[in-house]
This record gives C-alpha cells, structure tokens and sequence, in this order.
C-alpha cells in the first residue's frame, strides 16, 4: 500500500504565510509556487474570483461588489473559509505540473506553522488543508524549517540561532540536537513595517498610502542602518486635508526613522532569548552566530544594525523568502529529520 501511495501521488511542503504562500513539490525537486496569501470573492455569495498575485493588485482598488481579504494573520488563520479556497487553488496550481498519475491520489502535505499555536490552531490548519484537497497532514515549526532551509545543523549538539522575520510575525528560536529549546514570537513583520509607513506618511505629510505603496517604498528605498547614499523617492496618495491627490517626495532615511521602533523591537526579542540560552549553547552562539530568514532578513543594513546590537556576526540567508518552504522540502526527502520532528 505504501508503494501504490508513492507511485499516485506526491508530497508536497507548504510555507502557509501571512504575506506570500510558497509550495514545493517532492517529485520536482523545486519550488513551484510563490503567490500572496490573498483572495478577492463576491460580497453577496461569496464566490472566489482571483486568488494571489492577481489578488493582491486589487488590494485597496476593489469595485463594492468585491472584497480583497488576506485570510492570514499573524501567521495562524484567520478566515477559515477563505484560507480553505486559497490552498485548494494553491494545491491544484502546483499539482498539474507534476504527471497525471501523481494526481490520482492526494497528496501527502507538510505544513509550516508558528512554534507556539494552540491546539484549536493546529487543528484549523490540518482540517483547512485537507478539506483544500491534502490527504496525509504533518505540521512543522516554522523556525525549525527555517533552520534547516538554510543549511543549519540542526540534529548536532551545538547550538544554532535563527530569526525568522516573516509578514505577520517574527520568530526567534535556539535550535539544538533537532530540537528548539526556546522559541518566542512577537507580532511584528513586514505587515507591521508597511503600517509604520503608512503612519509616518499621515503623520509627517498628511497623505494616505495604500498598503501596496506602503510595500513598495519600504522595498525600495527602506533600510534599517544609515547607508552611504541616500536616495530619494516620489510618493502618491490621497491628501488629508484637500481630499486631492498629492505627490510628496521622501528620503531614505524618513523611511528608516519610520521603521525604527518595530526593528528595536525584534533587537529586543534577540536580547531576550539570550536570557533563556544556556551557558554551552550561548558559547556556540559566540562563533556560529545569528541567521536571517524571511522577507524581512532582505531589509538593508538590518544585518548590521542587529551585529551592532548583540555583538555577535549576523548573516542573512542566501534565500530568505525561500527558507521556510526550503526546509519543509528538505524535510519531505530525509526520512531522518521526521525522527526529530513528528507532529
């Protein structure tokens, strides 16, 4: 029998996130997938009509009889119907391009999720992924799969530290002899960064931004240490005052004054750990360092500022947005790493 389910289906790994939804597929070797965890349905029935990329331009433009929800928050689901439809288009989107009688039955799914959701949460997702079309559902941490995205020895006795700096959430876990002995998340992530934005924005110019232009400066000319050239950019949105639209223009460092408190913030989540941290683990910190992963990692000179503030050598993934997905296909093709992670 396990022989027939290998044959007639595939495995697939899922980094189920609060921004972007990435898929990998076993038999391809390969991420296949990497779409916004975005919806836009009816209002009236409720009936999905585009999902990811094509979704999320519509953020902030729908028409009334349309609404664009993001069914992920903080990382766990927040819009159980909603989550449902987007992996069930997610799952079949990656499916046909493996062979047709890898289709015939369902696919065996591993699922990244927070460290620290509840049961009800655990539950949510696994009964959400298989009702979108999984047949066997494992869950795993997501900082573990983080850790092993990025080539971390994690079934070694010595300790590792990764940060994983997501949409929703960042997590920040020791990792040692396959296991996390700490782990903690705080509610701050790109989401929280593009709203810093968009506060500064009201604040200092009286303009309303969008979320998706909120995203694109943060992306564009956003940094979280000072940089040699400063650069500058034009910026649209809605006057608060005339109701008229306005063009401001703004420089780089406006922008890391607006992401000051939310990157002090996981500075101090950083700190924090060291606390919990064993004396034998903290010593191995000492050489190994700290890793960045998630989209946040790719924010400039964070590396830096976080060098500055914990002493210790800080190094982006080469891969940050991959990692977590990364992991969970690196963990699908050896059998070993499911003894240190049954779930």
């Amino acid at each position: 029998m396990k022989y027939l389910t290998r044959l007639f289906s595939t495995d697939i790994g899922i980094d189920l996130g609060t921004a972007n939804c990435l898929v990998y597929v076993r038999d391809l070797d390969r991420v296949v997938l990497n779409e916004p965890s975005v919806v836009v349905r009816q209002v009236n029935t409720h009936e999905v009509r585009y999902v990811g990329a094509r979704a999320k331009e519509m953020l902030g433009k729908t028409p009334a009889n349309l609404e664009a929800i993001r069914p992920m928050k903080d990382g766990v689901i927040a819009n159980f119907e909603v989550t449902e439809a987007m992996l069930r288009e997610f799952i079949q989107k990656s499916l046909r391009q493996v062979p047709w009688y890898r289709r015939l039955l369902p696919p065996r799914v591993v699922v990244a999720v927070p460290s620290g959701i509840t049961e009800v949460e655990i539950r949510a997702v696994k009964d959400s992924s298989k009702r979108a079309g999984a047949g066997q559902v494992r869950l795993v941490e997501e900082p573990m799969a983080a850790a092993i995205g990025v080539g971390l020895p994690v079934t070694e006795p010595c300790g590792s530290m990764i940060v994983d700096i997501g949409g929703g959430t960042t997590e920040v876990a020791i990792i040692s002899q396959g296991g996390i002995g700490y782990s903690d998340s705080i509610r701050v992530g790109g989401d929280e960064l593009d709203e810093a934005v968009m506060q500064y924005m009201r604040k200092n110019y009286n303009l309303l931004v969008g979320v998706l232009s909120a995203e694109r400066i943060k992306i564009a000319i956003g940094s979280a240490y000072p940089v040699r050239d400063e650069v500058k950019m034009e910026i649209r949105g809605l006057d608060m005052n005339g109701h008229v639209p306005k063009t401001v223009t703004i420089t780089g460092a406006e922008v890391r004054e607006a992401l000051q408190e939310q990157v002090r913030t996981i500075a101090e989540k950083i700190h924090a750990a060291f606390e919990h941290c064993k004396p034998d683990l903290a010593a191995d910190l000492v050489d190994r360092g700290i890793m960045l992963a998630g989209g946040g990692a790719l924010l400039v000179g964070l590396d830096k500022l976080l060098t500055e503030e914990t002493g210790l050598p800080v190094f982006p993934a080469d891969e940050p947005l991959n990692a977590v997905v990364k992991g969970t296909g690196m963990m699908l093709n050896d059998e070993d790493l499911w003894e240190f992670n049954e779930n």
